[in-house]
């Protein structure tokens, strides 16, 4: 039999205490329990406990629902301890145990896949209830205004003269204020790496004073040196970085590197779901791009979590502390000097062009 509170749809939560209500309200009417029931549409033991209790009863979860592992976990367990004075080549592995399983215990209803899962998790538990290892903690992170930011790439779909094709979004946000710049490009190659971060630059009125975090983009980074934070920069962004007084902070690989700069992380998503669902339909970069300025600029107006104040009046009290603009602008673009093949043609960047054929031996300079 169905309740009414189940039959309208509604939860069990403050729906099911209004039923009970009901019952107890009718109940004090001189209805009987039957016909409590047919008119509620419930069972004996509902009309029971409401006229027991005006508050339900929270539900009982039900039980766990048990694993074909289950009879074997104290003995992985047991496997798992021994292995922490184990010489480290010397350890079981998920494959190990698996074949023990079968060959010490006949587990043939254990699947690999099933030893597998439960030894990734259960390996570092054990490590932590022995002290041999410490749990992840996360500390927040504070900012000083004008002084930190966190620069990330992030890919787009957008519909260019009716063709959807896949583009590049940049972002720029300075960590204390969370005002965050945006630019949409092409690709992710190392002249809109310059250029983005020229525009925000402008936009901003200034470069943080401290260190921006970076992904290992190829567009600044030619190689990771070992497991340390040291790298060998591309040159032209080295010279970018002179130019502007950027102190860079590179992250480390992976999904730890990911946490080093969250809020960007964060900031991309954001900005794609509020102002890139539906897909934009454009004629050109140009005209997304001037849409995305005005975006940034009503971005202003809102406030990020629990703050009392919104980004624009964060970014008020940052913006006078970044450091200025130089006075020379920096040259983002990058010239080519093919030789004319025989066909009258030069490659740039894999892509083929015809020059007039007078130029053929010679040199050409292709501009930005």
């Amino acid at each position: 039999m169905r309740s009414t509170w189940q039959g309208l749809g509604v939860g069990a939560g403050s729906s099911r205490v209004a039923l009970y209500a009901a019952i107890r309200r009718d109940a004090r009417a001189g209805m009987s329990n039957r016909a409590l029931q047919r008119k509620h549409r419930v069972g004996y033991r509902t009309v029971t406990a409401a006229l027991n209790s005006a508050w339900p009863e929270p539900r009982k979860a039900p039980p766990k629902r048990g694993s074909r592992l289950d009879p074997y976990r104290a003995i992985i367990d047991g496997w798992l301890r021994g292995d922490l004075d184990a010489p480290r080549k010397q350890r079981h592995t998920a494959k190990r145990i698996f074949d023990r399983l079968l060959d010490e215990h006949h587990a043939i209803e254990v699947s690999y896949w099933m030893v597998r899962e439960y030894v990734a998790i259960r390996r570092r538990e054990i490590r932590i209830e022995a002290g041999r290892e410490h749990p992840n903690t996360f500390i927040p992170q504070e900012h000083l205004p004008g002084r930190e930011a966190e620069v990330d790439f992030g890919e787009v779909a957008i519909r260019l003269r009716g063709e959807l094709v896949t583009c590049t979004l940049f972002s720029l946000r300075l960590s204390y204020s969370g005002k965050a710049v945006h630019r949409i490009s092409a690709s992710a190659g190392q002249e809109a790496f310059l250029e983005d971060h020229a525009h925000a630059f402008r936009i901003l009125g200034g470069v943080p004073t401290g260190k921006i975090r970076y992904d290992n983009l190829k567009a600044a980074v030619a190689s990771v040196i070992g497991f340390s934070r040291q790298r060998v920069e591309a040159d032209r962004w080295t010279a970018f970085r002179s130019h502007y007084g950027i102190e860079a902070f590179y992250c480390q690989p992976g999904i730890q590197g990911a946490h080093e700069k969250g809020g960007v992380e964060g900031q991309i998503g954001w900005f794609r779901r509020n102002h890139l669902v539906p897909i934009p339909e454009v004629d050109s970069l140009d005209e997304l791009n001037a849409m995305v300025d005005v975006w940034d600029e009503a971005d202003d107006d809102r406030r990020i979590g629990s703050r009392a104040r919104t980004v624009g009046e964060h970014f008020a009290t940052e913006q006078p502390l970044l450091a200025p603009l130089p006075t020379e602008p920096f040259e983002t673009g990058r010239w080519f000097t093919p030789r004319v093949d025989r066909y009258a043609q030069v490659m740039v960047r894999m892509n083929k062009y015809s020059v007039p054929a007078r130029m053929v031996g010679r040199q050409a300079r292709v501009p930005p």
